[in-house]
């Protein structure tokens, strides 16, 4: 029987309704008790890492999780982290970088109500995360929501009430499961051990989404405050000219100023393609602005933090943006890193 560490970090899974909302209460034991038929499956410590809305994780969470998996990770075959939906993707994506290709399997998951309510997909989907953590075919970073087993550099919360929340984006679920059986879609991949990287993270980076008519002064004000700019831009990406308003320079004063400028698309399925417009040739060609391709935002964000305090300029940055980590990045034909 396997043994799994299981890190609790509060989110709606683990709430009790108090008079100003629900507010994470139960405990990583509490939490465990609800479903007793993990205990036929799985022999399972507990840690309660923080009680948190996770509307309030961010990256210094971040390094705690990851510590705390590297630190027992020879004890254990495998780690549940329990956590909310509101940034789960953002977590699992931040988990991928910072402990990548794990051969033991570091599975996210929660709940949109509560484990104490009647109603609730909780207890399935806290039983099915420990069904993958046992399974002999589970590996990586991945996000066990609604009988899917995703990566953890492509879920994506695309519904904020339904029990089907996640989706994974430009990539295939690598399993499925049903009545505590794994169905592998993916194999496991080749080359995977015991994950070694930093958990260093820098937090200094700006999403800034394009809206029609938006000013580009917008990005001299943030220029000062911020070491990398990501721009989510219209359709296959690209900035926009309006007569006495040009994007492009404004654009162009950051990496002339040795700071990270990724463009990106606000369209959710089939990602950016800079080359089809001039609008987005223009500004890569001549600004050498680094396209995010079909990376989701979330692993954008997060592996660009974890890239900053890595990188001494921009060419070494390029270079591991574009090198492809848990599936991340789907190249076209012809673009190397």
């Amino acid at each position: 029987m396997k043994k799994i560490l299981m890190l609790a970090t509060g989110g709606t899974i683990a709430t009790l309704q108090t008079d100003e909302g629900k507010v994470p209460q139960l405990t990583s034991r509490e939490l465990l008790r609800t479903v007793p038929e993990i205990g036929e499956i799985c022999r399972v410590d507990t840690r309660q890492l923080f009680q948190l809305d996770s509307t309030n994780i961010h990256p210094d969470h971040w390094k705690v999780i990851a510590a705390a998996i590297r630190d027992a990770y020879a004890d254990y075959d495998g780690f549940v982290v329990t956590h909310g939906t509101d940034t789960m993707a953002y977590t699992a994506a931040a988990l991928s970088y910072m402990l990548p290709n794990s051969r033991k399997p570091i599975v996210l998951t929660g709940a949109q109500n509560s484990i104490g309510e009647r109603e609730t997909d909780g207890r399935r989907n806290l039983l099915d995360a420990f069904v993958y953590a046992s399974s002999s075919c589970a590996w990586g970073v991945t996000i066990v929501f609604d009988g899917l087993v995703m990566l953890g550099t492509r879920a994506k919360k695309l519904r904020t009430k339904s029990y089907h929340a996640f989706s994974s984006i430009g990539y295939p679920e690598i399993a499925r499961i049903r009545d505590r059986r794994v169905y592998p879609v993916l194999p496991v991949p080749q080359g995977l051990g015991v994950p070694s990287a930093s958990l260093e993270m820098d937090p200094s980076v700006f999403v800034l989404k394009l809206v029609p008519g938006i000013r580009p002064d917008v990005l001299a004000l943030l220029r000062p405050a911020y070491r990398a700019l990501i721009v989510e831009g219209f359709g296959v990406g690209g900035v926009p000219y309006y007569a006495s308003a040009d994007f492009a320079r404004e654009v162009g004063a950051w990496v002339e100023g040795g700071k990270v400028v990724i463009m990106t698309t606000q369209v959710i399925y089939e990602g950016s393609d800079m080359s089809v417009y001039q609008v987005g040739h223009h500004i890569k060609e001549r600004y050498g602005v680094i396209e995010a391709y079909d990376m989701t935002l979330e692993a954008v964000v997060t592996k660009t933090m974890h890239l900053l305090p890595q990188c001494p300029d921009l060419a070494s940055f390029r270079q591991a943006f574009l090198t492809p980590v848990a599936c991340d990045i789907l190249l076209p034909a012809g673009e190397t890193n």
